[in-house]
């Protein structure tokens, strides 16, 4: 099957974005202000002081190194979306098949490189704003470096892209890690996927996020995810 690339890339994350974005705003802007203390006679707020490189660097160490409460397995039979993989799902976040006819308008949209989406699975309900995305291919010699090299390429936001080898459960596997760029934000922030062969073809696994302090907190669910995949 001859993959539409680059066409319309990245409205469909794009719009949930957008979506995410207002509602975080609007939650931000139902908080209530801190008192300076100023009206009862205290002293005046000492500015906060951000934490230091090496503290920043700890704390994400840590958040890479974590991985989260399992929730389910998704990927099987019966699953909400059934993958040539299965992978256990944290705690929380909400599974949904992507299934778009082929000559449905919307249909290019959700196609990346050589993969196309088919499973989503939001992670607002366990308290973050940004989706594990899972995206399939057919079957091919490509390795999943190659698959991962195609991801990003056609992702005209990405940039930095840096892979490595790894294993998701047992199998040998890809990793990317890189930046993309919010238009809605105006700002970079981090990205990460994993890819794999299997005998239906290729799957990535892709964390995006709302922002790069988003994602650094849903790591762990991408973590568990590589951790306990398996073949269907």
């Amino acid at each position: 099957m001859t993959m539409t690339r680059g066409t319309g890339r990245g409205r469909v994350p794009a719009a949930l974005a957008a979506v995410t974005a207002a509602a975080a705003m609007a939650l931000a802007g139902c908080s209530s202000s801190a008192g300076t203390g100023a009206e009862d006679g205290g002293s005046a707020p000492v500015p906060a002081v951000s934490s230091s490189a090496p503290a920043k660097a700890a704390e994400k160490a840590g958040a890479e190194a974590a991985v989260a409460a399992k929730g389910g397995r998704l990927g099987g039979a019966g699953s909400a979306c059934e993958l040539p993989v299965t992978f256990d799902l944290t705690a929380r976040w909400k599974p949904k098949a992507i299934e778009l006819e082929p000559d449905s308008i919307l249909a290019d949209l959700a196609e990346q490189g050589t993969v196309k989406m088919v499973c989503e699975i939001d992670a607002k309900p366990a308290g973050n704003i940004g989706f594990l995305r899972v995206w399939q291919g057919e079957a091919s010699e490509d390795d999943p470096q190659a698959v991962l090299k195609a991801f990003v390429e056609d992702d005209p936001n990405a940039s930095e892209a840096a892979y490595t080898q790894v294993k998701a459960g047992a199998l040998a596997a890809a990793e990317v890690r890189y930046t993309g760029h919010s238009e809605l934000l105006e700002e970079s922030k981090s990205e990460r996927a994993f890819a794999v062969s299997t005998p239906d073809g290729p799957v990535v696994v892709h964390l995006g996020g709302m922002d790069t302090d988003e994602h650094t907190a849903m790591l762990p669910a991408f973590e568990l995810a590589k951790k306990s995949l398996k073949l269907g």
